[in-house]
């Protein structure tokens, strides 16, 4: 039993071993099914659909923990070896998280000056445009077609921006987001156009062929539906969206600024996001030092950004 436990956690441990013990544990398995070995079968162990664990019952258990101990002795000394190189990577515990990925030739490009959160996804053909800032959670997927962001866009969290490859219509429809837009937290833009200035609400959801025109606002949660088009200066709002009535000065200035806050707020998420681990070590002995520390606090609340950050016009 202890055989059978031992060779499966080597094979899931190290992989490396898996060819030679595969044929070995092969021949132990024959000689158990013609009894010379009766106490090894692997093969029914490997293809059993309860775990070992639960099978074994309390001796399982205990292996368990047996394994478990061993396996952190291990990563211990391996941290131990590293300490003594002077190597220090396994301490590391920033996102490892792929932001950016190439489908095939197709490559995402970001402005340098534009900001990606560490959990946000960006596949193929996917241009942002400079200032711009793509918030945590969000997905934008331009594996069957492009999507453009413009300027000074702010894409807010959990939001998914696709493209259409083939619809009812039968047109190739990429997405088109432009310059100082702002989609709100977990919107869904579906192979549509969404023009300069623009404010797509929270929740809300655009979908082919639809065109959103400049200064209009798609409230939170509304339905667009395929190929609808919302003239500049309106408001739509309910499941299907529809008229509601004209966009305010006052609304429509808070949407410049809320484009401008944003892109400086993203600054300030870029700088945290790019310290270097001995960064964030040496930030959290000054959090530990200072129960409160009102310089971060005021950054994050007032949005004052240090000298050497260039703030958003």
């Amino acid at each position: 039993l202890l055989t059978n436990w031992y060779a499966y956690r080597l094979i899931t441990v190290r992989p490396g071993f898996e060819r030679l013990l595969y044929y070995t544990l092969l021949v132990l398995s024959a000689s158990s099914s013609s009894g010379e070995n009766p106490h090894f079968d692997f093969i029914s162990l490997i293809n059993a659909n309860q775990s070992l664990v639960r099978k074994m019952g309390t001796m399982g258990k205990a292996f368990y923990n047996v394994g478990f101990w061993i396996r952190e002795t291990g990563q211990a000394l391996d941290r131990l070896g590293c300490r003594l190189q002077g190597k220090n990577h396994f301490r590391e515990q920033l996102s490892r998280h792929r932001m950016l990925m190439n489908v095939f030739d197709k490559a995402p490009y970001v402005d340098k000056e534009a900001f990606v959160a560490p959990s946000a996804s960006i596949t193929g053909d996917v241009h942002v445009g400079r200032g711009s800032s793509i918030w945590y959670g969000c997905v934008l997927r331009g594996d069957a077609n492009s999507i453009s962001v413009g300027a000074g866009t702010n894409i807010q969290d959990n939001s998914l921006v696709h493209v259409a490859k083939s619809n009812l219509s039968g047109k190739v429809l990429p997405t088109v987001i432009g310059d100082n837009v702002t989609v709100g937290h977990s919107a869904v833009l579906h192979g549509c156009t969404v023009e300069d200035e623009a404010h797509i609400g929270a929740s809300a959801t655009v979908l082919d062929g639809a065109h959103v025109e400049k200064h209009a606002m798609v409230a939170s949660g509304a339905l667009v539906r395929q190929n609808t088009r919302i003239p500049s200066g309106e408001v739509w709002v309910g499941n299907p969206a529809r008229f509601l009535r004209k966009v305010t000065e006052e609304e429509r200035a808070f949407f410049s600024s809320l484009a401008a806050d944003y892109s400086n707020l993203a600054q300030v998420h870029a700088a945290e996001n790019t310290k270097n681990l001995d960064e964030t070590d040496f930030k959290k002995l000054l959090n530990k030092k200072n129960a409160s520390d009102a310089e971060y606090d005021s950054v994050l609340n007032d949005l004052t950004l240090p000298e050497d950050v260039p703030k958003a016009a």
